[in-house]
Parts: C-alpha cells; sequence; structure tokens
C-alpha cells in the first residue's frame, strides 16, 4: 500500500514538473536603432545557462521555475536585467555606453579581434588536423530529418492518393541515416567508407544524398560548404577581404576562448555567413563555430570540438546544420530548390514550419596510427553490406537515440514512395537528364525523335536501349529515322555485353547507315551529353554517308580513367561534287578501316564507389580526353592510311565571387592520306547567308559564332576558347541576367589542299579570332549573343563579321 502511495504521490507531481520547465523566446535590438543585435550574450542569473542571440537578435531559451531575471549584454552597450514572469516572448532593448563607444574603441576592438583572427590562421599548422598530423581516422554517425516544428503531429500509415506537398506539411516526411569510417593521409586526402545506411522509402541507395556534402568537416579551408553551396571561410588565407571581426566576450572555463563575431563585408559579391568563432587563447585553435544566414531560406550551421591534451588539439565531436523557410531577402539554393520529397515552403506559421536537420557525430578517433593504405581508392566507397546490416549493426553505433516517432517514419515514407511511386519519377529525371524517357525495361533515346538540319530537312525517328529491367549483362539498342528533305531513311542496330559491372566494361556490336558532318571530330569516351536544343545541326548542309560496322569494349580502368576500343569498317559515299586525288585517282566513295583508342581522365574529380558502379559526385578540374584514330589500308579493304591524334582539356575555374571562368583547349593533329570528310573544322555556326538578321539563329556552348559552315578545314588545329561569367544580376525573382565575356582563337593548317577538288575552303595559318558578349536567362532560359570577328580573317564588310543570335541555357 505504502509503494502505491509513492506512486501516486510521484505521478501527481509529474505535472508540476513539466509545467515548471518551459521555452522563452526574445529578441535583443538596439533601443534608438531598433536594429537587431546579433550574438548577444543571453544569460540566467544565478545560473549556468547562457546562449547567443542569433545574427537577427532573436533567442530562445529554457527557463525554470525558480529562474527569475534574464540578463542580457554586448560589448558597447549596457547590460540590461530583464524579470522572467509568464510572458513567452521577450523585447529587450539595449542602451548604448556612450563611454565605450567611442571611435577609438570601435577601432581597439576590431584590431584586437583582427589580430586573434591573424594569429588563428597562423596557428593552422598546429591545429588544422589535415595540417597536423599524417594521418587519423574517426567513425561518423549521421541522422537527416525533415520535420515539422509540431511535434506531437500524428503519423498517419494511411497516405493513399495523397499529395508529396500535403504529406511534407502533415509532419516528419523524410529520415535517413547513416554510419561511415573517414580515414585521412597526407598524400591522399579524406576517404570515406560507407559502412551502413538506410533512407526511409528506399530499398536502394540514394545516390545523390549520399553524394552529397551536408557540410564542411572543418572551419580552417578557403571554403564552407553546406548543402552543396560554398561560402568565404572566416579563417580562410585572406579574410579580412571578405569579413570583419569584433571581439564579442571571453568565456569562463578550464580552456578560456575568444569569442569572435564574424560579419560578410561584400555581401553581395562574395557568399559568406554570419557568426562567432570560439578561438582558444592558449593555442588559437577553433573550439566551436556557429554560421547563420537569414533570407528566403535560413541556414544554421554549427561545429563543437574536442580537446585533446596530448596532442594538443580541438577535434570537431559534432556538426549540425538546420534549415528553415525563411522570410526572404537573400536568395539560397539547397538541392537545386527542392528538398527530397518536396520543397520548402516559403511561408507558413511560425509554429508550424517544417525545419532539415543534419547531425553528425564523430567518434573512435585515432590520431597517427591509421591504415596506410589508401591508394586508388575512390573517396567514397559503398560497402557491399551497408544497405542491409542487421538492427543490431544499428543499435550499437547509434550516436543519436532512434525515436519511435523514427521508426514510424520510415513505415509512413514506405507508403507514400510506394503510393505515389517516387522510384520512377526519380528513374524519370535521372534519364532526362542525359536524354532518355524510361518505358519499362526500354529506354527512349530523345535524341532520335526530332531534328531538323539543312541537308535532311525535318529528321523523324525514334530509338533506344534497353536497360536493367530486362538484363542486367545484356542490351540491345537501336534507332530509325526518316530525312523528308532527302527522302532516306537511317538506322542502327546494335547489342552489348557486360564484362564486368564494376569497371563498367562491355563488350559492343552495331552496324549503323547514317550521315555525318565532314570534318567533324567525336571523343568515344565522352560524356553523353542532351541539350532540349542543339543549335548548330540546324545550319549544316555539308555531310557524307556512310555504312559501318563497330566492335568496341568499354573499360574503366579506375573511376577517373574512362576508356573505349573500337575497330570500324566504313564505307563512305558523297553527298555533293567533293572528290578526294589521291595517287592520281579521284575517290567519291572509299572504304575505311579504322582502329581507335579513345581516353578520358578527370584526376581532380571525386567518386562513389558503389558495388556495381562507380559515380562522380564532385566535377574537378582540369578534365583530360585523348583519342587516336589508325586508319590501315589492305585492312579490310581500307583504302587509305592515316593518324589522327586529339587532345583535349576542359578547365572551370569556380570562384567564391560566384564569377566563373572557363577554359577548353583542343589540339588535333592527322598525317597521311587524309579525306576532307575526316580532316578538321572548329566548329563553325553561322550560317552563309547575305544579311545579319538572316544568320539569326541560336549560339552554341563551345562553337565560333562568326565562322561560316564549310569556310575552314584543317589537318592541323588548335583551338583555345574562354568564357567568364559574372555573377547574375537579380533585377527581379524571374529575371536574373547573367553577362558573359567571350573570347575564341584557332589556328590551323592543310598539308595539300589541292587533293580535295571541287570545293573552295581557307586554311587557318594565321590565325582566327572572335570576341563575344553574352546576356545569358534574360528570361525563360532565353538570352542574346553578340560577336565580333577580327584579326587576321577581317572580312570587308563590317556586318559580314558579326554574329547576333540568341542564347538557351535551360536546367530541369
Amino acid at each position: 500500500m505504502a509503494k502505491f502511495s509513492w506512486c501516486i504521490l510521484i505521478f501527481l507531481c509529474i505535472p508540476n514538473f513539466l509545467l515548471g520547465q518551459r521555452i522563452i523566446t526574445g529578441k535583443a535590438v538596439d533601443k534608438n536603432t531598433q536594429n537587431p543585435i546579433p550574438y548577444a550574450n543571453i544569460s540566467i542569473v544565478n545560473s549556468d545557462k547562457a546562449i547567443l542571440s542569433d545574427i537577427d537578435g532573436s533567442f530562445e531559451i529554457e527557463v525554470e521555475e525558480q529562474d527569475t531575471y534574464l540578463k542580457v549584454s554586448y560589448i558597447g552597450y549596457i547590460g540590461k536585467k530583464v524579470k522572467i514572469n509568464t510572458n513567452d516572448f521577450y523585447l529587450i532593448q539595449l542602451d548604448r555606453d556612450i563611454e565605450k563607444l567611442d571611435q577609438v574603441y570601435l577601432k581597439s576592438t576590431g584590431l584586437l579581434a583582427n589580430r586573434i583572427i591573424k594569429k588563428a590562421i597562423a596557428q593552422k599548422k598546429y591545429n588544422d588536423p589535415d595540417l597536423k598530423f599524417n594521418s587519423y581516422s574517426f567513425r561518423t554517425y549521421n541522422k537527416l530529418i525533415i520535420d515539422d516544428q509540431k511535434n506531437s503531429l500524428n503519423i498517419e500509415l494511411d497516405t493513399t492518393n495523397r499529395e508529396i506537398k500535403t504529406i511534407i506539411e502533415d509532419g516528419r516526411a523524410y529520415l535517413s541515416e547513416q554510419i561511415s569510417d573517414f580515414k585521412f593521409l597526407k598524400e591522399e586526402g579524406v576517404k570515406q567508407e560507407i559502412v551502413a545506411t538506410r533512407t526511409a522509402g528506399f530499398k536502394e541507395p540514394v545516390y545523390e544524398l549520399l553524394s552529397l556534402k551536408v557540410q564542411s568537416n572543418t572551419w580552417y579551408k578557403e571554403k564552407y560548404t553546406v548543402f552543396g553551396n560554398d561560402y568565404a571561410g572566416p579563417l580562410s588565407k585572406n579574410p579580412f577581404n571578405n569579413y570583419t571581426y569584433k571581439v564579442l566576450d571571453t568565456t569562463a572555463n578550464d580552456r578560456p576562448a575568444f569569442v569572435i563575431y564574424f560579419q560578410p563585408k561584400r555581401e553581395k559579391k562574395v557568399a559568406g555567413l554570419e557568426g562567432v568563432l570560439y578561438i582558444d587563447t592558449l593555442n588559437y585553435g577553433l573550439q566551436k563555430a556557429v554560421g547563420q544566414l537569414k533570407g528566403e531560406v535560413e541556414i544554421s550551421a554549427e561545429q563543437d570540438f574536442v580537446y585533446y591534451p596530448q596532442e594538443d588539439i580541438w577535434f570537431p565531436k559534432k556538426q549540425n546544420v538546420t534549415i528553415l523557410p525563411g522570410s526572404g531577402g537573400k536568395k539560397v539554393s539547397i538541392f537545386g530548390g527542392n528538398i527530397s520529397l518536396g520543397s520548402l515552403p516559403e511561408e507558413q506559421d511560425v509554429s508550424s514550419k517544417l525545419f532539415l536537420n543534419s547531425t553528425s557525430i564523430n567518434e573512435k578517433i585515432v590520431f597517427e596510427n591509421v591504415d596506410k593504405d589508401l591508394k586508388k581508392v575512390s573517396s567514397i566507397i559503398l560497402t557491399p553490406n551497408a544497405t542491409s546490416q542487421p538492427i543490431s549493426f544499428w543499435e550499437e553505433n547509434r550516436s543519436i537515440p532512434f525515436t519511435e516517432r523514427d521508426e514510424n517514419t520510415f513505415q509512413k515514407v514506405d507508403s507514400i514512395v510506394k503510393n505515389q511511386n517516387i522510384n520512377r519519377k526519380i528513374n524519370v529525371l535521372q534519364n532526362f537528364n542525359i536524354g532518355y524517357y524510361p518505358i519499362g525495361f526500354f529506354n527512349l533515346d530523345l535524341r532520335t525523335i526530332l531534328k531538323y538540319n539543312d541537308f535532311e530537312g525535318l529528321r523523324l525517328g525514334g530509338g533506344g536501349v534497353t536497360n536493367d529491367k530486362l538484363s542486367k549483362v545484356f542490351r540491345l539498342q537501336g534507332y530509325t529515322v526518316y530525312g523528308f528533305k532527302d527522302r532516306e531513311f537511317k538506322y542502327n542496330f546494335g547489342a552489348g555485353v557486360s564484362l564486368n559491372k564494376k569497371t563498367n566494361t562491355w563488350l559492343n556490336a552495331s552496324y549503323t547507315k547514317d550521315i555525318q558532318e565532314v570534318g567533324s571530330f567525336l571523343y568515344l569516351s565522352d560524356a553523353r551529353v542532351y541539350s532540349l536544343f542543339e543549335p548548330r545541326l540546324v545550319n549544316i548542309n555539308f555531310y557524307y554517308e556512310y555504312r559501318a560496322f563497330e566492335s568496341s569494349v568499354q573499360h574503366n580502368f579506375f573511376p577517373e580513367l574512362l576508356s573505349e576500343f573500337q575497330i570500324a569498317k566504313t564505307k563512305i559515299e558523297q553527298t555533293g561534287g567533293y572528290r578526294y586525288l589521291n595517287d592520281g585517282k579521284l575517290y567519291s566513295s572509299y572504304d575505311l578501316t579504322e582502329l581507335t583508342a579513345s581516353f578520358r581522365w578527370s584526376p581532380f574529380s571525386d567518386y562513389l564507389e558503389a558495388p556495381e558502379k562507380s559515380i562522380e559526385v564532385n566535377v574537378g578540374y582540369p578534365k583530360f580526353s585523348l583519342q587516336v584514330v589508325q586508319a590501315i589500308n589492305g585492312m579490310l579493304d581500307g583504302d587509305f592510311r592515316y593518324t589522327k591524334i586529339g587532345a583535349k582539356m576542359n578547365y572551370t575555374i569556380n570562384r567564391i565571387t560566384q564569377n566563373n571562368t572557363e577554359i577548353i583547349l583542343e589540339g588535333d593533329y592527322a598525317i597521311g592520306d587524309l579525306p576532307l570528310t575526316h580532316t578538321f573544322h572548329a566548329y563553325p555556326n553561322n550560317p552563309n547567308k547575305d544579311e545579319v538578321l538572316q544568320r539569326f539563329s541560336v549560339a552554341g556552348r563551345r562553337t565560333f559564332e562568326t565562322m561560316y559552315f564549310s569556310e575552314f578545314f584543317s589537318d592541323r588545329l588548335a583551338t583555345l576558347q574562354i568564357k567568364h561569367r559574372l555573377r547574375p544580376l537579380e533585377i527581379s525573382k524571374k529575371i536574373k541576367p547573367e553577362f558573359v565575356f567571350v573570347t575564341r582563337h584557332a589556328i590551323g593548317d592543310i598539308s595539300n589542299q589541292a587533293q580535295h577538288q571541287n570545293i573552295t575552303f581557307n586554311t587557318l595559318e594565321y590565325g582566327y579570332n572572335e570576341a563575344a558578349l553574352e546576356i545569358n536567362k534574360i528570361l525563360f532560359g532565353f538570352g542574346l549573343n553578340f560577336a565580333y570577328r577580327y584579326g587576321a580573317y577581317h572580312l570587308p564588310q563590317i556586318e559580314d563579321n558579326i554574329g547576333f543570335k540568341f542564347t538557351f541555357y535551360f536546367q530541369l
């Protein structure tokens, strides 16, 4: 009976205990200007509880029944005590301290902060783990959720026929968790091995999520990344170009720290966060860092460090990113504007607005005693059993509790994904981006459906390739098209057999009857490119017909190096009056037997290596392509012998100033008996029309806009193209034009121009020059291009040197 009475007493006391704790919110502002005071110190009098306000002065803090006063302080202002009553919100207005706000004080405060920042940067070699250690390792548990702030929402499992947006607004709609082992070697960098992963609603890994860089591991680098977006690092080499700093306070504990406030200096030019750094007063290492951004989306990125006395270093322990819908102002792009199953709403009731949260906990941290065998290992490795780990493994390695609500989320989202056919939608989007539309076991090739050029006129047809639903070890492919102007059918059919899934090794064979542009040189190993509209094709009129038997082997030596080796027997027919004079004989048709080796090398890209595939998760530059073609006369009745070599470098420089520069450098060289059909051109894109407006068309991505079709051909050719993009000029939410300055140059020659008969063309031995200005994305992806030809090949009539065209950049 006594035990029962005690239970009743405890039960009756629980509500009083719960009522004794509550969360109050508030905002610290300047009394005179009403401007928010960022990172003001908010504490409870006679308590250890203390926090800092956000960048907009807002704060929330938990108080207990015995707490009576809030204390708010900020350098340059008179501190204030506020009595805690029944209110849930407190507007705290601070008066300036005139004696401490004189010019000398402010200047000295800034100088002190700058000295501390300089010292912290100078000490990075001792405090940045990547610089201090030759190796280290740790295990990370990450949990990512999209949830509603009303945690009491009920989880309903019946979600049949409900819209995605509705489901998200009803409560938690997304959850994933991941366990990874990280290893660092100074020579190889950081390697991540994903040992366990699962995402609510998806049995197979969501590779886009696995590859997404949610948050940088360190604040010491030049850039700090949050959900794929780069921001200037507050401890970069030249931090004072981008940030201003101020000392807010010092902490009082075993390892005191300076609390340094940093604020973006060039907000419109440089993407920056606003926040605070806790810098150790003894070794100047980071103890804690908080970065925030308030706009259409509110971001808060926080990182806590733990001190290791033996190594005298603060090492990251916990990372947290929270994203909330904001109130407008600064545009922030996350997942291209979408978050998994839906979008963050722009306006909602504060009590129910969604948030995205990603939390990572680092454990099992080891310094210097790390396995050194990391050479030629991809940046991210997905282990074979990562998606099938037992519950016991998760329970043993979770650093954050997995609640009943979390478990219900998995059941709920499983139902969502099934009923809304989310997997299908993801599959369609992924294939569409490379020019396919999946229909059952067949991927329709969108590039074969509709085209137009000056030789075939309208080109209609269809084709595609089978996918894994039919078979994972073989594929069938083909197309059939019809040109309404030349009244000819073209077609292709072929098959492939997978020899090694992991290395993407395929043995292929095909037969093709089609046309090809004279002077084009295509790299077999280049990535498949798809565009809704291909502008050059419209104006091309110089083609040759061919029939080709081809057999090839595709193989990835390692993720960074792709290759394809091909043998082709081709029958060439001219579509016009061109003839090739060789050894006293005129050829209008001829047979070619070619051996081709093609390579694409991306040494600076990062890859995710899964059991059956490798995926480029971070595009690095420069990228290199190399292709060697050897034609052999006499082999399979080949008529000519020649050697062609092509090499290309693509280099893009992305800057924190939101500008970027793209460079394409290409060189092509050929020797031997080379007909004009297999020489090189510089991708001209100017129609042969009399007037400028008649030449008005659509500009290409890497084309010479003032060079006329069939104007130049070469067997030795070098081209250089440089594009410099300025950050978009934001006129309105929909109108954000992008100015691009372009310069293009080409130089080349041909060995024996007299061999090529019944055709007139120029060489490029004097060098071709073109300058252009693009104003892209003026409206709905459309823009304008203005180009001008100058130098040795400048034409007498001024208007003949001018190119004026549309540009079109569209992205899903």
